[in-house]
C-alpha cells in the first residue's frame, strides 16, 4: 500500500463526529491564537531617550515629536491612534522601517540613537519576553 492509498483509506474511515471534532479543534486553535497573540488597544505612546522617559503622549491627538539622541534628532509621528518613528539619524534605519505601531506592548527601538517609542494601555501583546 503506497502513501496515496493510505491517505485515501484514512479519509474514508473518518466518521461525521471525527470531522466535527477536527473542525472544533481547528476553531479553538484559531480563537486562542488570536486571543493570546493580539494585544489590546493602545492609548498612550511612551517615548524614551537615553533610557529615560522623554514624554508620554496620548494617541488621540495627531502630532510630531522631536526627540534628541546622541546622533541627532529622531521624529516620532502619531496619527489616527498609531505611532511610528518616521525619521532617525541611525545608519540602518531599522526603527523607521518597522512602520506603524498599533497595539499595546508594541515597541520600536533605535539603538544607535538611544530612542524608543512604546505603546501602552489595555493588554500587552504576547511575546517571548512576556512568557
Amino acid at each position: 500500500m503506497n502513501s496515496h492509498e493510505l491517505h485515501r483509506s484514512f479519509l474514508r474511515d473518518l466518521k461525521p463526529g471525527d470531522w466535527l471534532t477536527l473542525l472544533a479543534g481547528g476553531l479553538c486553535i484559531i480563537l486562542l491564537t488570536n486571543k493570546v497573540w493580539n494585544g489590546g488597544i493602545a492609548d498612550t505612546a511612551v517615548i524614551r531617550s537615553s533610557g529615560k522617559i522623554f514624554s508620554s503622549v496620548p494617541l488621540s491627538r495627531d502630532q510630531q515629536i522631536e526627540v534628541p539622541g546622541p546622533l541627532g534628532t529622531s521624529i516620532i509621528t502619531i496619527e489616527k491612534g498609531k505611532a511610528r518613528i518616521s525619521s532617525d539619524p541611525s545608519p540602518r534605519q531599522y526603527c523607521v522601517r518597522q512602520g506603524w505601531l498599533e497595539q499595546s506592548g508594541e515597541i520600536a527601538i533605535c539603538l544607535p540613537n538611544e530612542v524608543s517609542v512604546e505603546l501602552t494601555g489595555g493588554q500587552k501583546k504576547y511575546d517571548s519576553l512576556n512568557y
